[in-house]
């Protein structure tokens, strides 16, 4: 609970209507707004869902500095327990419950789709704030944000390739994927493209079938992580790379979406005293969120955008470069950005 004291606002409520525990958490509002999306899931307590909301929030203000964007980070959950039937009134009631929520905070906290939402339940939350991103277009959104986020690591993983292996081309390589959701598959599509060798995984059963009509290999989940790859891609659920799954870790280059990938910070320097380059989620993971804040925030046109989401690669270059000529490691670095702009944005309001 401590862990709070380092937020700008944590709100808990019992929503009104749904009878849910609802929580918003704002990290820091130095850089702007919060931005953070709206997760929707299973927890053993809503303690574990505040614990989840604290440390996502805090992940999306490091994700929003060190992509240049002018937000802070924040997050809010629906939390359910394991008893609980999620029926569509049910849904939407908590749904409304967090949209007015959302709309109590005046445009300092802004969401989207997260883990367990998305551009329908958008709008939603829009009847009661108009800030939130991603509804379908016809509502005047940009629609799923999966897309750009893939794009986003796609930039990232060549650049991690370039640094690694000498070369940005995936071809021949063997890419291990980790999740075969909206993301994991766009992932796996544009490496496929580049003449990669994919391999998936996913907890759903259901989409093994797609993965090997795509021409694609298939992995069972708990050996997705020590299977035999040049790059491993995490894209499903967070907390993945600890004491135990590193050492069985074969690639040499980790970069993909999953938030919070890592248990303990202090995992960063497991894996590089083990030689593998890891690029930090909230940097290999922004192209969502900068393509959305570009569309709906700043107006910028598709091409535009995209442009930016394509820049991580340039991101990833610079921190993979710092860390290697500092000896220190990627996390710790990406890390020192953000702060640098944090305090700079800091000081900046003070002499205002």
């Amino acid at each position: 609970m401590s862990r709070a004291l380092a937020h700008e606002d944590v709100i808990i409520r019992c929503g009104r209507r749904s009878g849910l525990p609802l929580i918003v958490a704002v990290h820091s509002r130095a850089l702007g707004p919060a931005v953070g999306g709206c997760r929707l899931r299973r927890y053993d307590t809503w303690q574990h869902a505040l614990a989840d909301a604290l440390r996502l929030s805090e992940a999306m203000t490091y994700k929003a500095a060190v992509a240049g964007l002018g937000f802070g980070g924040g997050k809010s959950v629906i939390a359910l327990d394991h008893d609980t039937v999620l029926t569509p009134q049910l849904r939407k009631s908590a749904l409304e419950d967090l949209g007015e929520l959302i709309a109590s905070f005046q445009g300092s906290y802004r969401t989207g789709p997260d883990v367990g939402t998305g551009p329908e339940d958008m709008v939603v939350l829009r009847r009661f704030s108009p800030y939130a991103y991603c509804a379908p277009e016809e509502h005047g959104g940009t629609g799923d944000s999966g897309g750009p986020t893939a794009t986003g690591v796609l930039a990232a993983l060549r650049a991690g390739a370039r640094h690694v292996f000498g070369d940005a081309s995936c071809t021949g390589r063997t890419v291990v994927i980790s999740g075969f959701g909206s993301v994991g598959s766009g992932i796996a599509a544009g490496l496929a493209t580049e003449g990669a060798r994919v391999v998936v995984s996913d907890v759903e059963a259901s989409r093994k079938e797609a993965a090997l009509a795509s021409g694609y290999g298939w992995v069972e989940p708990d050996r997705a992580l020590s299977a035999p790859a040049d790059i491993l891609v995490p894209a499903a659920v967070g907390g993945v790379l600890d004491d135990v799954t590193v050492p069985q870790i074969t690639a040499r280059l980790v970069v993909g979406p999953a938030n919070n990938q890592l248990t303990e910070e202090r995992v960063a320097d497991v894996l590089a005293e083990r030689g593998i380059v890891w690029v930090p989620d909230y940097v290999a993971g922004a192209g969502g969120i900068v393509y959305t804040l570009s569309r709906e925030s700043a107006n910028h046109s598709h091409e535009a955008a995209q442009k930016r989401v394509e820049g991580i690669g340039d991101t990833v270059t610079r921190i993979l470069d710092l860390a290697l000529s500092t000896g220190t490691t990627p996390l710790r670095t990406a890390r020192r950005i953000a702060e640098r702009r944090l305090a700079s944005s800091a000081s900046q309001a003070q002499a205002v």
